[in-house]
């Protein structure tokens, strides 16, 4: 509770520095819970919050990305009220731009908008226009999530040197979370480009639900936890 109510203090503080309206973020936060206070840092939750309060029931999507506080490439906001295959869409329209996604935070508010995170950064080491990028990825997956552009076919994927010569075999493990809420899928694989939309697809296929994705990549070796629910995960 204490931790929970520092964090809210902090956001606070941080949106005292735009000038807002004293209550402007309450319309907002009155859709969030607990798990998205505890999830975010202080920084994230003023970011979304000065992003979103004057717009929490828009119909249209609202994605922003800068560049990442957390080192380098960029983070990337999305929100939107909640449409199937929506994190497959967005993986494949990372994964056509060559950025790859190390960290996404899935959320569904109250009132069944998706505020999902996503931290991504380039794959093929080259310092783009960041400026440029910016106004394209907002504008771009904007269009698509607006519009449900049908999901492209799946490439086959380039193998790195290193997982032709040496190949992880996939490890996939599903397991109930502590409280018995969600289902946690942990899967281990080689990293090609591609890997999180083939996994997106699977959990659409099957009507599952994503809650959060944590995604960690050492070298060419993929260690990515799902939180997830659905009816299919009783079979």
């Amino acid at each position: 509770e204490s931790s929970l109510q520092a964090r809210q203090e902090q956001a606070l503080a941080k949106l005292r520095l735009y000038a807002l309206p004293d209550h402007a973020h309450q319309k907002l936060w009155d859709q969030l819970d607990t798990a998205y206070f505890l999830r975010h840092d202080p920084q994230e939750i003023a970011w979304h919050t000065r992003l979103l309060y004057f717009r929490a029931e828009t119909q249209k999507p609202v994605i922003k990305a800068r560049l990442s506080p957390a080192g380098e490439g960029l983070q990337v906001m999305v929100y939107i009220p909640d449409q199937k295959e929506l994190f497959a869409r967005i993986c494949s329209f990372f994964e056509r731009l060559s950025y790859d996604i190390f960290e996404a935070k899935i959320y569904t508010t109250r009132h069944g908008y998706a505020l999902d995170s996503f931290q991504v950064h380039d794959s093929t080491n080259q310092r783009p226009q960041y400026r440029d990028l910016i106004s394209y990825i907002e504008h771009e997956l904007g269009e698509r999530l607006l519009h449900q552009t049908p999901l492209p076919p799946l490439t086959k994927p380039r193998l790195s040197r290193q997982l032709r010569h040496f190949p992880i075999s996939p490890e996939v493990n599903i397991q109930p979370d502590d409280k018995g809420t969600y289902k946690v899928l942990s899967v281990i694989a080689g990293d090609r480009p591609g890997l999180l939309s083939r996994i997106a697809r699977v959990l659409t296929a099957y009507d599952i639900n994503l809650h959060t994705a944590m995604i960690n990549t050492l070298g060419s070796r993929a260690e990515d936890t799902f939180l997830i629910t659905g009816a299919a995960l009783n079979d």
